[in-house]
C-alpha cells in the first residue's frame, strides 16, 4: 500500500520527504540525502515500464495509473511515494484509490509564495509568467522533449494543475488524510514534524525513537539542507541556479506587484481563507 506525500510544487514536500526517509531509512536519523531515494517520485517512467510502449502519450499513461500501482503494490509492503500530480479521474480512470493507497500527507504553502519559488525553480522570465503557471487548472509538465517545463525527475506526463485544483483534488478523498502547513513546519518544526511522525507510526504500525526523530529534525533544517546542496549532496535541481533557495526567507509582500497578490487573492480566496493565509 502506498502512502502519498502529495503538495503542489515547491510547497515543502521535499523537505518532508527528507525528514521521513531519515527516520525511516536511517540508523540515527541523520540527514545527508543518501537515503532519499527510497522515497521516489511517481509517476516516473520506471512504473510503467511492460505498460506502455509510449511513454509520452497521456492517454496510455492514464490508463495505466492503476495498472502501474497495483505492480508497486505486488509485494504487499507499506511505502511512501512522493507526488505533484493532481488526484483526478480522467475518462473513468483514477489517478488512485483507496485500494493502492493507505494514506496521504498533503504539504500545502501560500501560493504567493510557491509563485516565488516557481520561478526561480522552473527559470521562468517573469512573475506574470509563474502567475499564469499557478493559475491554469490545466499544467501538465513532462509531455514532450520541447515542453517548456521539463520534469527532469520524471519525464513522463504529469497533471499539476493549479494550485488550487491540486489542494481540493487531494483534500480528504484518501482515507488516512493529513495537511501540514509549510509555514507551520517553518514556524514550529519540533511540533509539526512530531505529528507527522505520530501519523506515519499509525499508518505502519511502528514506533520511531524520540532521539531519531530530533536528529531528524535538526539535520533537516533549510540551513542543513542548502548546506549540503552546496556540497553536491542533492543532486533534483530544478532549472534555476538552486533548489533549496530562499524557502523560509521568501518575502512575497516585497516581491510581488499589487496586481499580482490581488488576482491570487481574489482567484484562491476560499482555500486561501480555509488555510489562514488570508
Amino acid at each position: 500500500m502506498i502512502i502519498w506525500l502529495a503538495s503542489y510544487p515547491k510547497s515543502g514536500n521535499t523537505w518532508v520527504r527528507a525528514f521521513l526517509s531519515s527516520i525511516l531509512y536511517s540508523d540515527e536519523g541523520i540527514n545527508d540525502f543518501s537515503t532519499l531515494h527510497k522515497i521516489r517520485q511517481f509517476p516516473t517512467r520506471e512504473h510503467f515500464e511492460n505498460l506502455v510502449d509510449d511513454f509520452q502519450n497521456p492517454k496510455k499513461i492514464i490508463a495505466n495509473w492503476k495498472n502501474a500501482q497495483d505492480k508497486i503494490n505486488l509485494d504487499n509492503r507499506i511505502k511512501l511515494l512522493k507526488t505533484h500530480h493532481v488526484l483526478c479521474k480522467i475518462a473513468n480512470f483514477e489517478f488512485t484509490n483507496n485500494s493502492n493507497s493507505l494514506g496521504v500527507i498533503y504539504i500545502v504553502r501560500d501560493p504567493r509564495s510557491v509563485l516565488l519559488s516557481l520561478k526561480h525553480h522552473f527559470g521562468m522570465k517573469d512573475l506574470d509568467e509563474a502567475r499564469n503557471f499557478i493559475t491554469n487548472n490545466n499544467i501538465w509538465v513532462g509531455i514532450n522533449k520541447s515542453e517548456k517545463y521539463k520534469n527532469k525527475a520524471t519525464k513522463i506526463p504529469t497533471l499539476i494543475g493549479s494550485w488550487r485544483v491540486n489542494y481540493l483534488s487531494w483534500k480528504s478523498k484518501i482515507k488516512n488524510y493529513m495537511i501540514v502547513r509549510y509555514e507551520d513546519l517553518v514556524e514550529n518544526p519540533q511540533e509539526e514534524f512530531f505529528k507527522i511522525s505520530k501519523f506515519i507510526e499509525k499508518l505502519m504500525n511502528c514506533k520511531f525513537d524520540e532521539k531519531k526523530i530530533n536528529n531528524a529534525i535538526d539535520t533537516t533544517s533549510f540551513q542543513v539542507l542548502q548546506r549540503l546542496e552546496e556540497k553536491g549532496f542533492f543532486t533534483e535541481q530544478g532549472q534555476g541556479t538552486r533548489f533549496f533557495n530562499s524557502g523560509p526567507n521568501t518575502d512575497w509582500k516585497m516581491q510581488l506587484d499589487k496586481d499580482i497578490i490581488d488576482e491570487i487573492n481574489l482567484k484562491f480566496k476560499n482555500e486561501m481563507i480555509e488555510l489562514g493565509y488570508l
